[in-house]
C-alpha cells in the first residue's frame, strides 16, 4: 500500500507558488558532522528567508522544497490514513512529498530491500530488536533530532535506539501492558478503592473474593492459538519490573550481563509474587481453564460482570469493543452499565512506577537533509499531538498533551508512560526466539494447565536457553 500524501489548499495556490519560492532559499544551518556521525541539522540552506503565512512553525525545515521522502512501514489502512493526514500541513509548509508504504510483509521485505539496494528513506521498525540487524546500513540520527529526543522522552525510549552506543531509531507509536481492566461502576457500586500498591491489589482481590460479588476477583486467559502461554508471560515481565530493578529485568531477558539465569532465586521469588493471583481458585476459579480460556474472552468478563480484574495490555479495548460490546469510559464514568476502564497495574510501593510495553521506532537509511526534517518532526510535541487528535494513538512523548487523547485507556496510558519510574520492552520479544516465544510460552501454559512447580517451569525454560 503506496500513498502520496495528496495537499489539500492550506495556503492557496498562490500562496504555495510563493511559499515555493521562498522556502527554497529558506534558513537552515550548515550541516557539519555530529559526534554521533549524523549531521548537526534537519533544516536546509543556509540562507535566511522569511517563511510563507501560515507556515512559521516549518521554518527550520525550510530549504527542502521538491523533495520526496518515502516512510517504508508495516501500517496500513485504515491506520495509515491518519498517518497520512497528520502529514498535510507539513508537506504544504516544507515542499516536502511524503510517500507512504505500507507493507504487512515490512520484516521480510526490509531485508530484501535493503540487500537488493532500494533501502527506503525512513522505516518504521515494529520493534527495536531488528535496528541492529541494519546497523551497517542505518544512518545516524542528526544532531537536532537526537535533542529533540532528549528532550521529549525519557532516556529509557532512546536507549532503545540505540545500537552499540549510536542512536539510530527515534520512538514513534507506545502501547502500554501496565494495566488492570475493570468496570468503574462496579467498583462504585461495591465501594471497591483502586488500589496503589501491590499489597493492597492483594487485599482488594481478598475482599472482592470474600464479598458478596457474583463473580469472581480475576479473569485470567492465557490461550491465543499458537501463541498461547504470552499472557502469562506478561505477568511474570510486569512483577519482575516492579520486585526486582531495571538492571536485573535487562540481565533476565538477556541484555545485560552477566545474564540472570531463569531459576535463580530472583526470578522465583517474582513467580511466586504472579502464583498469589494466577494460582488462587479463590480469585480465579479453576486455574487450569486458564489455559484454554482466550486473553480477549478473559477480558470479556470484566464486561458481563463475571470477574472484577483482568490484566491485560491497552489494545484489549478495541477487542472488548468490537466483540463483545463494550463501552470505553474514563474512570470517572462510575453509572455506565458495561463500562470499562483501566487502572495502573501497581508498584510495591505508591510511588514505585514502572511500565512495561512496547513501541515502534523510525530509522534513516538516507542521508539527505529533507529525510532528517522528516525523522525531526516525528519526534516534536507538535507532530505527536497533531497525530494523537486524530484518533487512535498515542506516544511515550512528553510533549503529548492527554486533551489530544480522545480514547480515556490512551489518555491513562500517556500518563503512565509520562510519569514512569522504569519503561522497559516486552521481555519475551527480546530473548532469543526458542526461549521468548517457546519455551516461556509453553512453560507458562503448563503452570496453570498442569500444575507444574514453580521450580520445574523455570528449569524447562532454563534449560532452552541457548549456549553462549
Amino acid at each position: 500500500m503506496r500513498h502520496t500524501i495528496r495537499r489539500r489548499s492550506l495556503i492557496g495556490a498562490a500562496g504555495l507558488s510563493v511559499a515555493a519560492l521562498v522556502l527554497a532559499g529558506c534558513a537552515g544551518a550548515a550541516e557539519e558532522p555530529a559526534a554521533d556521525g549524523g549531521t548537526t541539522d534537519s533544516g536546509g540552506s543556509e540562507e535566511t528567508a522569511e517563511v510563507a503565512a501560515g507556515c512559521e512553525a516549518y521554518a527550520d525545515y525550510a530549504g527542502n522544497e521538491g523533495t520526496e521522502v518515502e516512510i517504508y512501514t508495516t501500517i496500513i489502512d485504515p491506520e495509515a490514513s491518519l498517518f497520512i493526514e497528520s502529514f498535510v500541513e507539513f508537506e504544504e509548509c516544507t515542499g516536502i512529498d511524503i510517500v507512504w508504504n505500507g507493507d504487512q510483509a515490512f520484516e521480510e521485505q526490509i531485508a530484501v530491500r535493503v540487500e537488493g539496494g532500494t533501502a527506503p528513506d525512513l522505516a518504521v521498525f515494529p520493534q527495536p530488536g531488528l535496528l541492529s540487524q541494519f546497523e551497517a546500513d542505518l544512518v545516524p540520527a542528526d544532531a537536532n533530532t537526537a535533542a529533540s529526543v532528549d528532550e521529549n522522552y525519557t532516556a529509557d525510549w532512546k536507549g532503545y535506539g540505540t545500537v552499540n552506543g549510536t542512536f539510530y531509531g527515534t520512538p514513534l507509536g507506545a502501547n502500554v501492558k501496565s494495566f488492570v481492566w475493570y468496570s468503574p461502576k462496579v467498583f462504585a457500586d461495591n465501594g471497591w478503592a483502586i488500589p496503589t500498591t501491590w499489597d493492597e491489589l492483594l487485599t482488594l482481590s481478598d475482599e472482592i473474593a470474600g464479598g458478596d460479588f457474583a463473580g469472581t476477583a480475576w479473569c485470567v486467559g492465557f490461550e491465543s492459538g499458537v501463541a498461547t502461554g504470552w499472557p502469562g508471560t506478561d505477568w511474570m515481565e510486569d512483577l519482575m519490573l516492579r520486585f526486582q530493578d531495571a538492571e536485573t529485568y535487562d540481565q533476565w531477558s538477556g541484555q545485560a550481563e552477566p545474564r540472570l539465569p531463569f531459576n535463580d532465586q530472583k526470578v522465583a521469588d517474582v513467580l511466586a509474587e504472579a502464583e498469589k493471583i494466577v494460582k488462587n481458585p479463590d480469585y480465579v476459579g479453576d486455574v487450569a481453564s486458564i489455559a484454554t480460556t482466550s486473553f480477549s474472552e478473559g477480558g470479556s468478563g470484566v464486561v458481563d460482570g463475571s470477574c472484577a480484574m483482568h490484566r491485560q495490555a491497552s489494545f484489549l479495548g478495541g477487542i472488548l469493543v468490537g466483540d463483545y460490546g463494550a463501552t470505553i469510559v474514563s474512570p470517572e464514568d462510575t453509572d455506565v452499565e458495561g463500562g470499562i476502564s483501566v487502572f495502573y497495574f501497581p508498584g510495591v510501593s505508591a510511588d514505585q512506577r514502572p511500565a512495561l510495553g512496547g513501541g515502534e521506532f523510525v530509522a534513516a537509511f538516507q542521508d539527505r537533509p529533507e529525510v532528517h526534517a522528516v525523522q525531526h518532526y516525528m519526534t516534536t510535541p507538535e507532530w505527536n499531538n497533531a497525530k494523537a487528535a486524530l484518533g487512535g494513538w498515542f506516544s511515550a512523548n512528553l510533549g503529548l498533551d492527554t486533551a489530544n487523547v480522545a480514547d480515556p485507556v490512551n489518555a491513562v496510558a500517556v500518563e503512565i508512560l509520562q510519569n514512569a519510574t522504569t519503561f522497559r520492552f516486552d521481555g519475551s520479544d527480546v530473548m532469543p526466539g526458542e526461549v521468548g516465544a517457546g519455551s516461556f510460552w509453553t512453560e507458562m501454559t503448563a503452570w496453570v494447565a498442569e500444575d507444574k512447580s514453580n521450580a520445574a517451569v523455570l528449569d524447562a525454560i532454563e534449560a532452552t536457553w541457548p549456549a553462549s
